[in-house]
C-alpha cells in the first residue's frame, strides 16, 4: 500500500517513525514549509521534514495544499491512503478524493470532544481525567469524519500539556499502524460521529496565560499544567512577569484572605491564596531570568519576595 504521510510538528514524529519502521511504503511526506525562528530569524525545518529527509523520503512543502501544481504531484504518486497527523493544512475535497482507501487522520482527542486546534491543552484546563487519540476518515469539515478506532490514554495528575502531548503521540502512531493494517484487510467498519456532542478547542494565545486568583487553587492548577510548557501561564511580581510551572493544590479555608497574597515561603515552595484554597508553587521564572525551583529562586540575592506580598 503506497503512502503519502502529512505532518508538521513533533507531535507527527512517532507516527512517520512507526510507519518507517514497520516498512511501509511511503512514497512522499508532505510537511509545511520552512520557518523563521529565534532571535536571528533563522530559517528552520519542521520535525516531520528533518525526519523524512533523515530516511532518504521525498519532500513536499506547499505554501498552499490547495495549489495545482501541487495537486498535480499528488496525482503522480498515486497513494492508496494519505496520512495526515497535525499538518496544518485543510485538505480540498479533490485531494481527498485521490486515494482509493481516503485520507486517514490521527487526531489528539476522543472525537467528538475536542476537536480543533488544542485538544490536549483545553483537556487539562476542564479537569478531566481520561482523554485519547482517534483516527478518522477524513471529510471537508474540521474534525468531523467517520471515526475508525479509538484508545483511550488516562491523565494522571502531574500530567502537563507536555507529557500528555508525548503519550498521546506514542499511542497514537500505534493506533494508526493498526487502522491501516485493518484498512487493508477490510475489517474496519467507519462510525458517524454524534455531532451535537462536538466541542471545540481554540488555540490558546499569550494572554490567556495570566491568572485569575479569585479561582480555585485545582483549577488554577489545571491552567498552569495545560499551558506548560507554551504559551505559559503567569503572574506579576513587583510589577515583572512571574511565569508559574509546577504547582501543588492544596485544601484549606482561605475565604478571609485576599486571593493571590503570599501566605508562607519556605525551601518546598510559595504558598499562595486562591479563591478556593491554596496553590503551593514549587518552579517558577520572573522576568530576565531562567527557570528554577524555588529553593534556587529563594537564594538569590536579586529575588527580593516576602511574606503579605501580593500577585496579581
Amino acid at each position: 500500500m503506497k503512502i503519502v504521510f502529512m505532518g508538521t510538528p513533533d507531535f507527527a514524529i512517532p507516527a512517520l517513525d512507526l510507519l518507517i519502521e514497520s516498512g511501509e511504503n511511503i512514497v512522499g511526506v508532505v510537511t509545511m514549509p520552512d520557518r523563521t525562528k529565534g532571535r536571528g530569524r533563522k530559517l528552520k525545518a519542521p520535525p516531520v521534514k528533518e525526519t523524512a529527509e533523515r530516511k532518504g523520503i521525498t519532500v513536499f512543502q506547499p505554501g498552499k495544499i490547495r495549489d495545482d501544481f501541487f495537486i498535480s504531484k499528488l496525482k503522480e504518486l498515486n497513494p492508496d491512503v494519505i496520512v495526515v497527523v497535525a499538518f496544518g493544512q485543510i485538505l480540498s475535497k479533490e485531494i481527498l478524493k485521490i486515494p482509493r482507501f481516503g485520507c486517514i487522520n490521527l487526531h489528539a482527542s476522543l472525537l467528538p470532544k475536542y476537536r480543533g486546534a488544542a485538544p490536549i491543552n483545553w483537556v487539562i484546563i476542564n479537569g478531566d481525567k481520561v482523554t485519547g487519540v482517534t483516527t478518522m476518515l477524513m471529510d471537508e469539515g474540521l474534525d468531523t469524519g467517520d471515526i475508525l478506532l479509538q484508545k483511550e490514554v488516562e491523565i494522571e495528575e502531574g500530567d502537563t500539556a507536555e507529557t500528555l502531548h508525548d503519550k498521546l503521540a506514542k499511542t497514537g502512531a500505534k493506533l494508526l499502524l493498526e487502522t491501516l493494517y485493518r484498512l487493508k484487510e477490510g475489517k474496519i467498519t467507519p462510525i458517524p460521529q454524534d455531532h451535537s456532542k462536538a466541542t471545540m478547542t481554540p488555540m490558546l494565545k499569550k494572554e490567556d496565560g495570566l491568572i485569575d486568583w479569585e479561582k480555585g487553587a485545582k483549577e488554577i492548577s489545571n491552567l498552569i499544567r495545560a499551558l506548560t510548557p507554551r504559551p505559559g501561564a503567569f503572574t506579576h511580581l513587583q510589577g515583572k512577569i512571574l511565569k508559574i510551572f509546577k504547582v501543588v493544590a492544596l485544601e484549606g479555608d482561605s475565604k478571609n484572605i485576599n486571593s493571590g497574597t503570599i501566605i508562607e515561603i519556605d525551601e518546598k515552595g510559595i504558598t499562595i491564596s486562591t479563591g478556593k484554597g491554596f496553590l503551593l508553587i514549587k518552579e517558577i521564572q520572573l522576568q530576565d531570568h531562567k527557570k528554577m525551583g524555588v529553593a534556587d529562586f529563594l537564594r538569590g540575592q536579586k529575588h527580593k519576595i516576602s511574606v503579605g506580598a501580593t500577585l496579581r
